[in-house]
């Protein structure tokens, strides 16, 4: 399955136009539709991102290096890229999050 394959298959399963993935992304309309169709097939790694971040997927899957593995382990990539996002204090505060969660599950 190609990229624009992938970006339109995940966009109607989340029942979204065009216009609503543009604006989530910081994109046009135009170009999204340009990937889905494959009148454009080379979109920049930045704009990929924040594509794979609001679909919950990983990078890796929609460039067709990694084997799709179900929504939920998706939904963990998007998550540790996010958290390697984050400024040193809040990395501590969600550490100690986490570790009170672990303490909890005991």
């Amino acid at each position: 399955m190609s990229f624009g394959q992938k970006l339109n298959k995940l966009r109607t399963e989340a029942d979204q136009s065009l216009q609503q993935v543009a604006t989530a992304v910081g994109s046009s309309k135009a170009h999204i539709w340009e990937l889905e169709s494959g009148k454009s097939g080379n979109p920049s790694i930045e704009l990929v991102k924040k594509l794979a971040d609001h679909f919950k997927v990983s990078v890796g899957w929609f460039v067709g290096e990694a084997e799709f593995q179900g929504k939920e382990a998706e939904g963990n990539t998007a998550l540790i890229r996010a958290i390697n996002d984050l400024n040193p204090a809040n990395l501590d505060i969600l550490q100690s999050l986490v570790d009170g969660m672990r303490r909890n599950q005991k």
